[in-house]
């Protein structure tokens, strides 16, 4: 499949949804002086070639207790194991984002925690999955960039 081609205004109705993905379409609209729609077709139409899946929401997890985060990677006995393993670290709801990767690690994860005691049980955890060798852990003292919006405007200038 190729390129989906897109127009400024597509850009313009990305960028408010990046922003706030319940902004009603008639607000879109009156803000790029067009129907909603047009605001909607449009939107449907970005669903339907994949470019939009779902929406999501921004959870505060500091103000939800989990404000540790640490990312580990995970070293297995035999890359065959990969699948097997990835299906045990679906089942810790502590690992919100799991990667397979080359390089030094098997598998890649991102971990939420509410205090580094916490954290420690998630790693023992993920330790204790059968096909596990054995894991590296990285603390994150702050997470200090994460934005959407960047990397969206330079895969528009692309087009």
């Amino acid at each position: 499949m190729g390129k989906i081609k897109l127009d400024e205004i597509d850009h313009q109705i990305l960028d408010m949804l990046i922003d706030n993905t319940r902004i009603p379409f008639t607000d879109i609209a009156k803000k790029l002086l067009i129907s909603a729609g047009t605001v909607h077709v449009r939107v449907k139409k970005m669903e339907e070639s994949g470019i939009i899946r779902g929406s999501s929401l921004t959870l505060d997890y500091k103000k939800l207790g989990y404000s540790f985060i640490a990312y580990v990677g995970v070293f297995l006995n035999n890359t065959s194991q990969t699948k097997f393993v990835l299906e045990r670290i679906n089942n810790i709801p502590f690992v919100t984002v799991a990667h397979i990767t080359t390089g030094k690690f098997n598998i890649f994860c991102k971990i939420r925690a509410k205090s580094t005691e916490h954290a420690k049980e998630v790693i023992f955890m993920l330790d204790d999955i059968e096909g596990v060798y054995r894991t590296e852990t990285m603390i994150s003292l702050e997470e200090s960039l994460n934005d959407k919006k960047r990397l969206m405007h330079s895969i528009f200038n692309e087009l």
